[in-house]
């Protein structure tokens, strides 16, 4: 699979053929806009090229347009992934350098994915609850929270990797937990319970989390509102 900014070859192998064959290429990227790209051939129409550069990650259609002899219409859909370890957008609160020095060990090849996921996740299930001195970017200004925060993210994806699953396709259970004036818990259907077995190991937040936030040096730093979190 191709990533964003590799630069290609498209490439059509026509029959039958002749010296009136021709073809034409109409490329539409995952945006919608078109391009045609310069076609060439260098065995008397057999095979044709054609120079393409994948710009945007996403889903691009090759349209290719013989006339002549073998004249057909044919399409090839291509897949285009990301720029490795790109960040996928939003607030990212730990590196992969940071994740390497919670583990103590290499970090996975797919860690700023991981990364990513689970910054949103504590941005939305648990730091939205939090208040803390930020910047203009909306990141931590202090430094104790923002390492405890890193380190937390880097639990998180720890966690992760215990549980052997990151998406919640794995099927586990989970309680309550309350830091300070806060307690947090599942909320099932119309009734608020503690869980049994109907929600995914991934999907909780990772005990070592909470240990993080609780850190000593966060006292007078980062302060938890008094709400109840459902999920």
């Amino acid at each position: 699979m191709p990533d964003v900014g590799d630069v290609v070859t498209a490439r059509l192998v026509v029959a039958p053929y002749d010296d009136s064959t021709t073809a034409a290429l109409v490329v539409t990227a995952p945006d919608g806009t078109l391009s045609t790209p310069v076609t060439s051939t260098g065995d008397g129409g057999q095979t044709w090229t054609a120079p393409l550069v994948y710009t945007l990650a996403g889903v691009w259609r090759l349209s290719w347009t013989v006339a002549g002899t073998g004249a057909s219409v044919e399409h090839e859909l291509v897949a285009v992934a990301p720029t490795p370890g790109a960040s996928a957008g939003g607030r990212v609160y730990a590196t992969t350098t940071d994740l390497a020095n919670y583990l103590r060990a290499a970090p996975p090849l797919d860690s700023q994915q991981l990364l990513d996921a689970a910054s949103q996740m504590l941005d939305s299930r648990v730091l939205a609850y939090c208040r803390y001195d930020v910047t203009g970017l909306g990141m931590p200004s202090d430094s104790d929270v923002a390492t405890a925060i890193s380190r937390a993210v880097c639990a998180q994806v720890a966690w992760w990797d215990e549980v052997g699953d990151h998406i919640g396709a794995a099927g586990a259970g989970y309680g309550s937990v309350s830091i300070g004036s806060v307690s947090l818990g599942r909320t099932t259907g119309s009734a608020s319970s503690s869980a049994s077995g109907g929600d995914a190991a991934a999907r909780q937040i990772a005990p070592q989390v909470w240990d993080e936030l609780r850190a000593p040096a966060l006292h007078d730093k980062l302060a938890l509102g008094a709400v109840a979190v459902p999920w």
